[in-house]
């Protein structure tokens, strides 16, 4: 066997040995195959609420737990720094308590378009020495929300009207790679959203502010390409 010969088949042998590597760093780096991340989510979105008015001293409600579907998008401007917007419509029901203890205030529907800058840990293996860690994706982010109240219903009251708002929102979430661009998710927001309501009881008008400041638990499956 000449030298050619010797070095061909020494080339070969180092590619065999490292096609596993390979194909298996091509896997969990798959996340790196395109900008956009699109996942399907199951949310619960659970108020942290604290109502009040002047009009009504020790008045306050309670405002329900939702669970809906949700569609969001990220889109990667390096491996590390993304940004996040998340579409979902939330149904509530609202009840009195305190001084507007069994006070049915109604229901309403919250569209809280939610937009995040996200920084992704993008190999928590190399970073911890820790092989088993690869498939992992930790990530934070933290950015603005703007909520809608739509088709507000004042319950026993006449009219209820809630006020648009902004709102501040922080993020941590955790990505599972089960295949080639295939990712299980769950994430955690808090959004400080507060608002100032309006009440019509027939009998005159009264307002004050809500605090509803929900935590917003995240579970489903995402897609990057």
């Amino acid at each position: 066997m000449n030298a050619i010969q010797r070095a061909a088949v020494a080339i070969a042998a180092m590619t065999l040995a490292a096609a596993p590597v390979a194909a298996q760093d091509g896997f969990f780096d798959a996340k790196r195959d395109g900008d956009f991340l699109v996942r399907l989510r199951g949310l619960a979105v659970i108020p942290n609420e604290e109502l009040s008015t002047a009009a009504i001293p020790g008045a306050d409600a309670s405002i329900s737990t939702a669970v809906v579907p949700e569609l969001d998008f990220t889109y990667f401007f390096t491996d590390n720094i993304a940004a996040e917007l998340i579409l979902a419509v939330t149904p509530h029901d609202v009840r009195g308590r305190g001084a507007l203890a069994g006070a049915n205030l109604g229901d309403v529907w919250l569209l809280p378009p939610t937009l995040t800058l996200q920084y992704h840990v993008d190999q928590l293996g190399d970073w911890t020495g820790m092989e088993s860690l690869a498939a992992l994706k930790p990530y934070v982010g933290a950015g603005v929300n703007y909520t809608m109240f739509l088709g507000e219903d004042a319950g026993q009251f006449q009219k209820i009207r809630y006020d648009d708002a902004f709102g501040f929102a922080l993020q941590a979430g955790l990505d599972y790679e089960i295949a080639e661009g295939v990712y299980l998710n769950a994430d955690v927001k808090y959004i400080f959203l507060e608002t100032d309501w309006t009440l019509d009881t027939g009998a005159g008008t009264v307002g004050g502010n809500v605090e509803i400041n929900p935590l917003i638990i995240g579970l489903g499956v995402g897609y990057r390409f």
